[in-house]
Order: C-alpha cells, then sequence, then structure tokens
C-alpha cells in the first residue's frame, strides 16, 4: 500500500514538472526542487519514469480502480441486502469513500486523455454503486417503517408503533423519553399534542444517515432526496388517511351534505392538529438527522414529504372558505379559521426554511380568507332579515320567528366574541372612537331587525295588537342581550334605550286600548240635576261594560311571553283601571234614588275587574327559547 502511494506521489511531480515547464531545462529545474525538498523525490527515481511518467501514473490508477471494482461488483451483484450484514455495509462504505477519494484525486488531471479514461470509468463504477445505495436506502426505509407498524398495504384498521427512544447518552436528540415503547394509535384521538415521534428506529436512522451522506457527496443527493420523500410522503399519507381524512376536491367539498360535511370538518381539525403538532415535527427531526450536515437536502426533502398532505389539508379549508355563505355555516367556520388560528405558529415554525415559504404562505392566505367568509356569512345574514317578508301575522301578536333565529344566532356567534373581534379587525372598516368593528356590525343587525318588525308589525289592523307584537319581540332582544357577551359588545347604554323602547310600547298599548275605558268612568259634573248626571252614569256605565267584556275577550287572546312583563302589564292596568272604576261606580251607589238600583247595572264588582285583568295575556304560546 504504501509503495502504490509512493508511486502515486512520483506520478503526481512528474505532472507538476511537465505540465509548469514551459520548456525542458525549466522541466529539469522542477525536478531539481523536488529532489532537494525530499529524497523520495531523487533525480534518479523521478528519472526512471520521466520518458514514460504517463503510462506509470495511468497504471497507479488503473490498479486501484481494479481493487476498487472487484468490491463493488461483488456489492452489486449480491442477493442480499447489504445492510443486513454491519460488516458488510461498512466495507461497501470504504469502497465507496475510497472511489470518492480517488476521483478526487485525479480529477485535476483528467485533461490528460489516459487518466481521463481512467476518471470515466470510476465515474462509471460510482454509478453503479450509487443504484445500489439508492435501493439499499429505499429498502431500509421500508423495512423501517414496517418495523414500526406501517402497513404498506394502507390497512386502515393498523397501528403504529411509534418508538420515543433515544440515542444512548445524546441528550441532544431526546426528544421524549419513554423506557417502553409506547403503541398510538394514528386515529386516536389526542389531547396533548406536546411530543415528537421518531418514525423509524434510531440505528435505521443512523445507516441512512451514512448512505445520505455518500449520495450526496458523490453528487446523487437529488436521488437520494426523491427516494427519501416518496417512501416518507407514503408513511405521511396512510397517516393521515388513518386518521380520518379524505382527499377531496373543492367541488366535492362544496357538493357534500351539509350534515356530513359538518362531521368532515371535525376529522379535518383533528387531522389539522395531530399533523401540524406531531406528525409534521416529526418528519422534521427526521429529515434533520438523515441529512445531517446537508441542510439545503433536508429542507428539499422534509418539503417534498409534506407538501401533498399539507396541500390537502389546506385546499380543505380554502374550500370552506369560499363555500356557500349561508348563515348556519358560520359556527363550523369559525371553527376551521379557529383551527387555523391556533397552528399559524406550527405553520410558522415547521415551514421556517425557503422551500416551504409557498406552504406557509398558503396557509397565511387561507387563513385570511376563511376570515373574509366570516365577515361574508354576516353580511348574508343582514339579507336575510331584509329579505324576510312581512306577510302573515304572528297569532296574539306574539315573538316572530325571525327575532328568535336572530337573537339565538348572535348570541352563540358571541360566544366566539375573541375570534369574531379578530375578523372584524382584519377587514378595511374603520371603527369609531369608543365601538370596536365587531360592535359596529352587531348593532347595525340589531338595527335592522328592529327596522324589519317594525314593518312587520303594520301587519296587524288593531294598534294595540301592533304595540303588544313590538313589545314582546323588543323584551325578548333586550333579554338575550342582556345575558350574554352580545350586551358586553352593544353595552349598558344600548340596553337602557331599549329598555325605554319597551315601555314606550307599554304606554302606547296602554293609550290605545285602555285611555278610551279611563274617559268612560269619568264623572261629567256639567249634568244638570241628580236624574240628568244618574242618566249619563249609566249609560257610561253600560258602555263601560260593552267595551270591557269585548277588550278582555280579545287581549285574553294575546300572548305576552315574558312573565315579568305580563306582570308589569296587569299591575298597570290594575293601578289605571281599578281606582277609577271603584270612584266610579261609589258614586253612582250614592246617587239617591238611582244609586239603591245601582246593582241592576254594576256587572263587575272591583274584584271582578281584577280578576278579569289577571286572565289578560293568556293566549296559546309555542315557546320562547
Amino acid at each position: 500500500m504504501a509503495e502504490n502511494g509512493e508511486e502515486k506521489l512520483l506520478a503526481v511531480a512528474r505532472h507538476i514538472a511537465k505540465t509548469l515547464g514551459h520548456n525542458e531545462s525549466m522541466a529539469d529545474d522542477i525536478l531539481q526542487i523536488f529532489s532537494n525538498f525530499d529524497g523520495r523525490f531523487s533525480r534518479e527515481k523521478l528519472a526512471e519514469g520521466q520518458a514514460g511518467e504517463d503510462g506509470s501514473g495511468v497504471a497507479v490508477l488503473e490498479r486501484a480502480l481494479n481493487s476498487i471494482d472487484v468490491q463493488i461488483s461483488r456489492f452489486v451483484a449480491a442477493d442480499q441486502p447489504i445492510w443486513a450484514d454491519p460488516s458488510d455495509s461498512a466495507a461497501f462504505l470504504d469502497t465507496i469513500d475510497e472511489l470518492v477519494a480517488i476521483i478526487r484525486e485525479w480529477s485535476p488531471m483528467a485533461s490528460e486523455k489516459p487518466i481521463g479514461v481512467c476518471l470515466a470509468r470510476a465515474d462509471d463504477m460510482m454509478q453503479q454503486a450509487m443504484f445500489r445505495i439508492e435501493e439499499e436506502f429505499r429498502s431500509l426505509m421500508e423495512r423501517g417503517a414496517e418495523s414500526f407498524g406501517l402497513n404498506p398495504q394502507g390497512d386502515a384498521g393498523a397501528t403504529m408503533n411509534h418508538r420515543f427512544d433515544s440515542e444512548e447518552e445524546d441528550d441532544d436528540d431526546r426528544d421524549f423519553h419513554n423506557g417502553d415503547d409506547v403503541q398510538i394509535p394514528v386515529a386516536q384521538p389526542l389531547t396533548d399534542y406536546d411530543l415528537i415521534i421518531d418514525a423509524l428506529p434510531s440505528a435505521t436512522i443512523n445507516d441512512l444517515h451514512e448512505m445520505a451522506k455518500r449520495m450526496l457527496g458523490a453528487g446523487f443527493g437529488k436521488s437520494c432526496s426523491h427516494v427519501y420523500s416518496a417512501c416518507r410522503r407514503e408513511f405521511l399519507e396512510e397517516s393521515m388517511s388513518r386518521l380520518g381524512l379524505q382527499k377531496l376536491s373543492i367541488e366535492e367539498v362544496h357538493k357534500m351534505p351539509w350534515q356530513e360535511l359538518e362531521d368532515e370538518i371535525d376529522r379535518w381539525i383533528k387531522a389539522a392538529n395531530v399533523a401540524l403538532r406531531i406528525l409534521f415535527p416529526s418528519e422534521r427531526r427526521l429529515c434533520d438527522r438523515v441529512f445531517f450536515g446537508f441542510s439545503s437536502a433536508a429542507d428539499l426533502s422534509f418539503m417534498e414529504v409534506c407538501r401533498g398532505s399539507t396541500i390537502q389539508l389546506l385546499n380543505f379549508a380554502d374550500a370552506i372558505a369560499i363555500g356557500s355563505r349561508s348563515p348556519e355555516r358560520l359556527f363550523k367556520v369559525l371553527d376551521v379559521f379557529e383551527t387555523m388560528r391556533d397552528l399559524m405558529p406550527e405553520f410558522e415554525s415547521v415551514f421556517s426554511d425557503q422551500f416551504c415559504s409557498v406552504l406557509r404562505n398558503e396557509a397565511v392566505t387561507i387563513w385570511k380568507r376563511l376570515g373574509e367568509s366570516i365577515r361574508g356569512i354576516f353580511m348574508e345574514l343582514e339579507n336575510l332579515i331584509r329579505r324576510d317578508p312581512a306577510k302573515a301575522a304572528v297569532p296574539g301578536g306574539g315573538l316572530h320567528p325571525i327575532t328568535r333565529y336572530v337573537m339565538n344566532y348572535l348570541r352563540a356567534a358571541c360566544r366566539s366574541r375573541q375570534t369574531l373581534e379578530l375578523v372584524f379587525e382584519e377587514s378595511n372598516g374603520v371603527p369609531s372612537k369608543d365601538s370596536t368593528l365587531l360592535t359596529v356590525q352587531m348593532s347595525w343587525i340589531m338595527e335592522l331587525l328592529e327596522s324589519n318588525l317594525e314593518v312587520k308589525s303594520k301587519v296587524y289592523k288593531d294598534p294595540a295588537l301592533c304595540y303588544v307584537f313590538l313589545m314582546n319581540n323588543g323584551r325578548y332582544i333586550v333579554q338575550k342581550v342582556k345575558d350574554g357577551d352580545l350586551g358586553l359588545l352593544l353595552g349598558d347604554d344600548w340596553i337602557r334605550k331599549h329598555n325605554a323602547k319597551v315601555r314606550q310600547y307599554h304606554m302606547n298599548y296602554q293609550r290605545s286600548s285602555w285611555n278610551k275605558m279611563l274617559g268612560l268612568l269619568k264623572v261629567d259634573n256639567t249634568a244638570s240635576g241628580m236624574n240628568g248626571l244618574g242618566k249619563t252614569m249609566k249609560e257610561k256605565l253600560k258602555q263601560f261594560n260593552i267595551q270591557f267584556d269585548e277588550i278582555c275577550k280579545v287581549h285574553s287572546t294575546w300572548v305576552v311571553f315574558d312573565e315579568q312583563l305580563r306582570e308589569e302589564l296587569k299591575i298597570s292596568l290594575d293601578r289605571l283601571l281599578v281606582p277609577a272604576y271603584g270612584n266610579f261606580i261609589g258614586r253612582f251607589q250614592n246617587l239617591g234614588d238611582i244609586g239603591k238600583n245601582a246593582d241592576r247595572y254594576i256587572k263587575y264588582g272591583v274584584e271582578d275587574i281584577e280578576a278579569r285583568i289577571n286572565e289578560l295575556f293568556k293566549g296559546t304560546t309555542t315557546g320562547r327559547k
């Protein structure tokens, strides 16, 4: 071996002298300098091969290549996996290293035809070696995945054994430590995503790293990355499938019935969390370990592994974002938006390199598009309120379905108040001094609802019933606002103003129906004499009985949903009517002879009036949830 090394050294010295020497005299001077520098470069040894220096250098190179060729041919022709025997794999890697060293050493002399021919042979040998190491690389990855439970046939019921191991005495590689292997069903719902898995055994990862290092060093980095990416991509896609995520086009998502789509969104949320918080970081770690020292190859391979699954996740979210903006879809769209928001740090950290910037930017774009979709849904809610027709009146002036729908909708939406604040901040609107954009949006919807109810109230021919309708719906609106986050948004001033509106409807109802009754109970002191007064009071009492009967008969079929409001109405009517009625019949009873026969004209006692008032507003209701 030492003899071969000395021959190589002498051949190199002769080559330098020949290359730098412009004539024979200068070449001799260079050889003399070498001779003075090192005894191995004696004039005799250099002169021995001066005439045939080219042949001597080529002979050395050829002998080295012949030796390596024997080794490589043996490994390339082997039927058994080379990495099944550690000694064979070590010898194969040493042979490749030797071939790489020879090519690097002799490449500066490639312009000389005999050496160029030898180097071409060396390149062919290297290509054969790389083809075999590529096969070994692929086989080792597949065997490693199988040993960790990945079924290449895609058995959806199979489970993976994720081994949370760490190399001995290597704390830097220890992301999760457990003395035993832990079995984790891929599709099992998780609540703790704070873990990283090694999907291949550590020994396999080390072997893959050694192979990758040789392939990259020999200029076969793309082939290595392609094989690695293909194997890991299959593993990742199978894991995503086991999480229940279907590969759906945007058109297929849009055609899916809403109930099925709701279930698919739930599966997507789970899959997205597992992918971004466990699977992708684990693939990032595996890439970094296999391609340690080759960051560009690691970044490119990681992107190729995760791109398909990431696009699958993002396409589904995008389909939701650009799909129907029907109001009932708001809450599931919010779920998708919040999932994307919560996973943004993962998108930023996992896809931080240059190759993944497209995926990272696309995630941000779709997240913002989901926000646009949510704002669009609120616009559709506004249109729904505007378009709701004012045709059939609600029986008894009760609660209108649009009121119940809108208020329950807004209450439910405000449970995601912080999310909605963020969504509306992203719009181009300008908030007022004292209000957020979400507050402005909610106030506007409330205003549209109230205007719509005002129009609907005109359907009632009886003004009193019109005010009962507005009272019912106004009270319901205020109660729904007070009891939740909607009240925090709209504020106390809004609640006070609308309570005042309800009181005004109350007063208007009273004036439009019961104030006439009060007019009948007023005593006309201008009537001439006792007989004239008695006659007038008898007529008024008769009219009162008729009208009171009619009003009670009609108003008892009307509805006041809110128990407190119903009691307030009855109390106010008692206070309005009972004292006046008591005074009227008392005076009537004191009118001499007419008073003696007062019972013939007085149909109701004071207690009867109270009892009849207590029977008001008990019409049939359908509930007020």
